[in-house]
């Protein structure tokens, strides 16, 4: 699996972003730093001919904007079928109506290779309880693995949920992380970030469960080797990006914290 960070490299995928305008230019620029390329869209004039050439493509739900709305649904039902491997990152799925009804709707109308979200948002989608305000969750604390397990199985799909443990599953496989630094929540955008790394691993590889796994420990093992010395926020942020520009098979091999329990498919 590690060796996904340096097909990235190899393959230098074309990641197509849908996204917030919060945090887009972070997205772009974590992309470049893995290797990949990244393009980003707003237009629903251009949608079949830029889903026909990216590698993979990102639905993120984080800026509502209500001419855009169709235009996320457009994208992923063009990925689908030009089969381009897309990933949803539902954010605030549960702060407002609206944002749960276009979850739902992109849910019901795409087909997901990767929903990724923080447990709180991933919960809410399988219908559970949660503990959360805005985009943020208060889930953390507890074991979820079970809970995110029958998330992934309802949804036939793999599901990545970020907390203290990040846990990736897809029904039934599953790697817990446990690499990460509390300053990821500090700075905006390390999720939709995380998206965007998945996704590029997704452009090289057609192996899900671990191109989502490989997103998701990029972000938090260079997350916790950027906070090594305890730095502020601001030199933190540098430091995470020349951290994932740097992140080799070496210090995957020497830093990574993974639980894994891989089971076989049921037939």
């Amino acid at each position: 699996m590690f060796n996904l960070i340096q097909k990235v490299k190899e393959v230098n995928p074309l990641v197509l972003h849908y996204t917030n305008n919060v945090t887009i230019n972070d997205c772009a620029n974590i992309t470049l730093a893995l290797g990949a390329s990244p393009l980003m869209s707003f237009s629903y004039e251009e949608v079949e001919d830029i889903v026909k050439v990216s590698s993979a493509v990102v639905i993120n739900i984080g800026t509502m904007n209500s001419e855009l709305l169709n235009l996320y649904l457009i994208a992923g039902k063009a990925a689908n079928k030009y089969n381009k491997p897309v990933i949803l990152d539902p954010v605030g799925v549960f702060a407002t109506k609206a944002r749960t009804e276009l979850t739902n709707k992109l849910l019901n109308e795409v087909r997901f290779d990767v929903v990724k979200g923080n447990i709180a948002e991933i919960k809410f989608i399988g219908g559970f309880d949660v503990k959360g305000k805005g985009v943020d969750s208060f889930d953390e604390d507890e074991d979820a693995t079970e809970i995110i397990k029958k998330v992934a199985n309802k949804l036939e799909t793999v599901v990545v949920a970020t907390g203290k443990v990040d846990i990736i599953t897809d029904g039934e496989s599953v790697y817990k992380i446990n690499n990460g630094t509390v300053k990821l929540k500090s700075i905006t955008g390390t999720g939709c970030m995380s998206a965007s790394l998945i996704a590029s691993y997704l452009g090289c590889s057609e192996n899900i469960l671990q191109c989502a796994t490989m997103g998701v420990l990029t972000m938090s093992l260079s997350g916790e080797l950027a906070d090594k010395n305890n730095p502020n926020i601001g030199t933190f942020k540098v430091n995470l990006m020349d951290e994932i520009y740097s992140l080799d098979i070496d210090k995957l091999n020497k830093y990574t914290k993974l639980e894994e329990l891989i089971l076989e498919k049921s037939i």
